[in-house]
């Protein structure tokens, strides 16, 4: 699946990324686990519709009651159609110029911490409502007023969520401004018990597959397939030892395509089937 670079398949002029750019993403089918390369922070009003996006450290999912900020960066988004027969939302692109300028005028910093979470939730009320409804009025301005029609309605949106949501939106405001990302151990310990395959885990590393398999192979002195899958019948083991549920209940959820495949590889494991776990 190729990589869509964000905004930039969006913009007329390739060459030129505005510090403001708004954009109604509309779609008629679901797309899932799409390769987003996301080069500016941005926020995702969702009208219609289900999202779920997977980062490097966590994932979260939300549907038409909610609306995202979203860090800039490599991630998976699965979108997808709900009782409509289309997906529907307004994308607000901000760069860190502009974002530097509004905490140097509105906020103190005196040693703030930063959010760890490279996303932000944001509940849809009567507000967000009239606020969008204000940037599809002014979309048909002049694009010679554009720019300062934007730059207000910025502003005006962050000092809303500033005084919604209190110190933990600057946390997370703070958190957007470029630094060292996730380590490479921290991404794939957390998708230890995901479904996603190597390549997808290798995208939001920022590594291609090979350049992947040689840094874990590097870290952990094993193939990421059998780390992986090693790390995943363990948590099976155990979930079937505590009569959580039964092997047919989670072959899909470690990332097998039936549970023939997944008896021979626990049995190979552990020299006994799943379905004797129990009695264990």
């Amino acid at each position: 699946m190729p990589i869509e670079n964000i905004p930039e398949i969006y913009l007329d002029n390739k060459q030129k990324r505005p510090d403001l750019f708004v954009y109604d993403f509309k779609m008629t089918h679901n797309v899932v686990k799409s390769k987003v390369n996301l080069g500016m922070n941005m926020f995702s009003f969702l009208q219609v519709g289900k999202k779920q996006v997977h980062f490097a450290g966590t994932s979260v999912a939300v549907n038409k009651d909610q609306s995202l900020l979203l860090k800039k960066g490599n991630w998976l988004w699965t979108e997808l159609l709900d009782t409509e027969a289309i997906y529907y939302c307004k994308l607000f692109f901000f760069s860190e110029k502009r974002l530097l300028e509004f905490l140097a005028k509105h906020t103190a910093n005196k040693g703030i911490a930063k959010s760890e979470v490279p996303y932000f939730i944001i509940g849809n009320d009567a507000y967000i409502t009239s606020y969008l409804n204000s940037l599809s009025t002014i979309s048909d301005a002049p694009p010679i007023f554009m720019e300062n029609l934007l730059s207000v309605k910025f502003e005006e949106l962050m000092l809303y969520l500033i005084q919604k949501y209190g110190r933990r939106f600057e946390q997370y405001l703070y958190s957007l401004i470029s630094s060292e990302g996730s380590t490479f151990k921290k991404v794939v310990e957390s998708k230890v018990h995901s479904n996603l395959r190597l390549a997808e885990v290798a995208f939001l590393c920022n590594m291609s597959l090979s350049t992947f398999k040689r840094n874990f192979i590097k870290e952990y002195k094993t193939s990421p397939g059998k780390w992986f899958q090693d790390k995943r019948l363990q948590k099976a083991k155990r979930l079937l030892e505590e009569g959580i549920c039964k092997p047919s209940e989670l072959y899909l959820e470690f990332g097998y395509n039936n549970l023939s495949n997944f008896s021979i590889a626990f049995k190979n494991k552990f020299g006994f089937s799943p379905s004797g776990s129990s009695s264990l």
